[in-house]
């Protein structure tokens, strides 16, 4: 199961950051690493600083957009510091591992972390269905790429050890892109029937991802919706 708990490194551009990232995982038994348009490459120093964890280097996926590494994941997790013109439904580290390790037992899940210097855009939070925050001092919440990925870590490890039985995941979740597909159909159906304007799209669609990213929409409710959407297209091109 931990196999299927992929640790997405968005941007990076120090290949040292890479070696200690993979040092982290390794220590909480998390081995698939994915580095999405990476801005260097692993060296001496990555292997280095990885201390015993060059296997992960070794095999790890990289990818030419962030888009790319979270295509296959029903569950996408983001660490993010707290935003106030973003509000998206939050977790905290150890309801991030928990909910990383139930959905994990299905299929591949993600957690994601930004850029060094600016972290994810807006844009790339609005793909991912939660947002981890770190309580950290608020007056000194400098953490380092590899202190962050190494408490979500550690909080995914300790849920898995908590879980002393197998539950059984009666939901079936939609792959990211299948996500990404509804919100294109959404869209192009509210732009048919006049409820949003091409020009004037405003915080609309921005609301709707943040109301379904809440809600954790399956896979066969998703389909239904699109049929619903399939069936208003239908009427509003007869008008």
């Amino acid at each position: 199961m931990l196999n299927n708990i992929r640790v997405v490194l968005v941007g990076t551009s120090h290949p040292g950051n890479i070696g200690s990232v993979a040092r982290a995982m390794k220590t909480m038994g998390l081995t698939n690493l994915y580095l999405a348009e990476p801005r260097t490459e692993v060296d001496g120093q990555s292997i280095a600083l990885a201390a015993g964890a060059a296997d992960i280097l070794q095999n790890l996926t990289k990818v030419d957009s962030f888009d790319e590494a979270i295509a296959d994941c029903s569950l996408v997790v983001a660490t993010s510091a707290r935003s106030r013109t973003l509000d998206w439904p939050i977790l905290e580290p150890k309801e991030a591992g928990e909910q990383l390790v139930s959905e994990g037992e299905s299929g591949p899940v993600a957690i994601v972390f930004g850029r060094e210097n600016h972290g994810l855009s807006n844009e790339e939070l609005q793909k991912c269905n939660y947002h981890v925050v770190i309580p950290a001092n608020e007056e000194y919440s400098s953490l380092n790429l590899a202190q962050a990925v190494q408490i979500v870590c550690y909080e995914t490890r300790m849920a898995y050890l908590n879980k002393n039985r197998k539950v059984e995941v009666l939901e079936e979740y939609p792959m990211q892109k299948e996500q990404e597909q509804f919100f294109e159909h959404l869209e192009r159906t509210l732009l048919s029937t006049g409820f949003i304007i091409k020009n004037h799209p405003g915080q609309i669609m921005t609301k709707l991802r943040r109301l379904f990213s809440r809600a954790r929409i399956e896979a066969q409710e998703m389909n239904i919706l699109r049929g619903i959407l399939s069936s208003i297209e239908k009427i509003a091109k007869k008008d």
